[in-house]
């Protein structure tokens, strides 16, 4: 859930910290108070596209932060483990500075990121549905993600299955077409990869060569301080000092001790055990000195052998396995090409079979689809009634596109696959008796186009995995009885997931479990953005206000109670 909101220099608001609870929180207030002010702040934060038009004038820029709390196994610890950004105790922190300049900085959990990965984070975090964005809820290219999200248990597992055959299908249709492309360009190719494949067979690349010679190079270079270092250290031991004869005489005197304490005895041992370690390292500094040798050719020809892999790896790869990795790829891709007719067979084959399984595992997401769609049907009919659209109809439209004769075929017809199977989703509806269903965004008008994103939202928030569902001003243009079954639903959403909802409807405000109000103030000629939590009886007075529309009375504060009251009933009800 977004725990706390700081908002510094943006439009209108110098400074403000909003602290949020969980349940429904409603902010409310006169229009231009800025409560869509708050909203855009949050929308910026999960990477909406940024303005100098923000930064509150006469400033150097516009700083907002949002800290949010998510539970263990999230979906975002995958995006930190992936982007490199430390999540500790289920904290995050989305940050966003604007400058006067127009550059936008942006910031998780410190760590400096691109506005595509801070819209990764915040989409992942923030769900912001407005009128705005409840038409992009329905646009049908998301259908099918919404209802795979829906069957999210059931399909997961085939969906997984299909989406690896259906890569490994587009990698071989990919190679099938490179090796079907016209001759000049197949010779091309052949000439470039054989010119390769010499120039890398003539280099007798080894396995670890370069750092082998890197290697002896530095030793050969440090000829010297090696050579001085090992005799130093021999003659310490064997010079004039003669370190082994001091270390003889402890380990002879311990020896005659030792029969009196048993302490002693151990120290002997280790004595003894540390002389004959000693001598052994003294043998093997002698050989060492001895097989050194400074050879001015053998350099030569390191610093010659390594110019010419540095000359290869900036065209083949950066270690000399690469290289070799790369030879191997290119001497398979000549035999391919040389031999191109028995491989395009062969790839044909491949590709049919993967077809073949592919088709399979996409009748089976089909399957599932069809099987989900019905529940979904019917629970949508079930919100649907509640929002008193019970004359209207919902249904999941099924199609696939045809495909041609390189693609896989069911029941003799081919069919084009895609990235989740071969199902075309779209959400039908009509709201009319007697009228055909039609796409939801072609059908709908404004206040029914609210009610039905309540509803598929409603459904979709516990399988979303959002932390935060925001609405504003969705509930425009309804009323009366309609007016409280949707303050009503977005109780129901805020049951499963932080709701904070901007209203003009006092229905929707009496449900809210936290109620905000947002004022404007002007202060030395400068207008400002003043944040309020009310309390019990300012709630009454606030939603009097906002059925009146002017000066409170007696019987729109008793109103106000009432709705109060009804709402509290609801919600132990609930």
């Amino acid at each position: 859930m977004l725990t706390e909101l700081s908002i510094k220099d943006f439009a209108i608001i110098d400074q403000v910290s909003i602290h949020f609870k969980e349940g429904l929180t409603v902010l409310t207030g006169e229009t231009g108070a800025g409560k869509s002010i708050i909203i855009d702040a949050i929308q910026l934060l999960s990477g909406s596209r940024g303005s100098v038009e923000f930064v509150r004038h006469g400033t150097n820029k516009a700083d907002i932060e949002g800290l949010f709390t998510v539970e263990k196994h999230h979906p975002v610890y995958l995006k930190g483990e992936h982007y490199g950004v430390e999540i500790d105790d289920g904290m995050i922190v989305l940050q966003r500075t604007i400058t006067s300049q127009g550059k936008s900085i942006c910031r998780v959990n410190g760590k400096l990121v691109t506005l595509g990965i801070l819209k990764e984070f915040g989409r992942s975090l923030i769900d912001i549905h407005s009128q705005h964005e409840t038409q992009s809820l329905m646009d049908p290219e998301r259908h099918i993600e919404l209802l795979d999200l829906y069957a999210r248990d059931e399909i997961e597992r085939t969906l997984a299955d299909y989406t690896m055959l259906y890569n490994q299908l587009s990698t071989l249709k990919k190679r099938h077409k490179e090796l079907s492309e016209n001759e000049q360009e197949m010779a091309q190719r052949l000439d470039l990869l054989e010119f390769q494949f010499r120039e890398l067979q003539e280099a007798e690349l080894s396995p670890l060569e370069d750092e082998q010679l890197t290697e002896e190079r530095q030793k050969l270079m440090n000829y010297e301080k090696l050579y001085q270092g090992i005799h130093d250290a021999y003659y310490a031991l064997y010079g004039e000092q003669r370190g082994l004869d001091w270390l003889s005489h402890a380990m002879s005197s311990l020896e005659g001790a030792a029969n009196y304490d048993s302490q002693v005895e151990k120290l002997s041992e280790e004595m003894t055990n540390s002389y004959y370690l000693v001598e052994e390292l003294s043998f093997q500094l002698s050989s060492q000195m001895a097989e050194l040798e400074f050879d001015p050719d053998r350099l030569d020809f390191i610093e010659s052998r390594l110019n010419e892999l540095n000359r290869l790896k900036k065209k083949y790869g950066q270690t000399v396995e690469d290289m070799m990795e790369y030879m191997s790829r290119i001497e398979e891709e000549i035999d391919e090409i040389q031999n191109k007719d028995s491989h395009l067979s062969r790839l044909q084959t491949e590709i049919d079979e993967c077809g073949e399984d592919a088709v399979l595992e996409a009748k089976h997401l089909h399957d599932i689809r069809k099987g989900a769609s019905q529940q979904l049907i019917n629970s949508i009919h079930h919100e649907l009634k509640d929002l008193y659209l019970e004359k209207a109809a919902f249904d999941v439209g099924f199609s696939v596109k045809e495909g041609n004769t390189t693609d896989p075929s069911i029941n003799g017809k081919s069919v084009k696959l895609h990235k989740k199977g071969m199902d075309i989703i779209s959400f039908l509806i009509t709201t009319n008796p007697g009228e055909p269903l039609k796409e939801i965004h072609k059908t709908a008008s404004g206040g029914e186009l609210s009610r039905i994103m309540l509803a598929l939202k409603r459904i979709f928030s516990k399988h979303q995995g959002v932390t935060s569902v925001i609405f504003d001003e969705v509930d425009t243009g309804v009323s009366g009885r309609v007016a409280q079954a949707i303050a009503e639903k977005i109780y129901g959403i805020s049951e499963g997931s932080q709701v904070l909802c901007i209203s003009h409807l006092p229905q929707v405000a009496a449900m809210a479990d936290t109620h905000v109000r947002i004022e404007k103030k002007v202060e030395n000629d400068r207008t400002s953005t003043v944040v309020k939590e009310l309390s019990d009886k300012d709630k009454a007075d606030e939603i009097s206000r906002m059925i009146t529309g002017a000066e409170l009375t007696a019987t729109t504060v008793e109103h106000a109670k009432e709705l109060l009251s009804l709402a509290n009933k609801h919600k132990q009800n609930a």
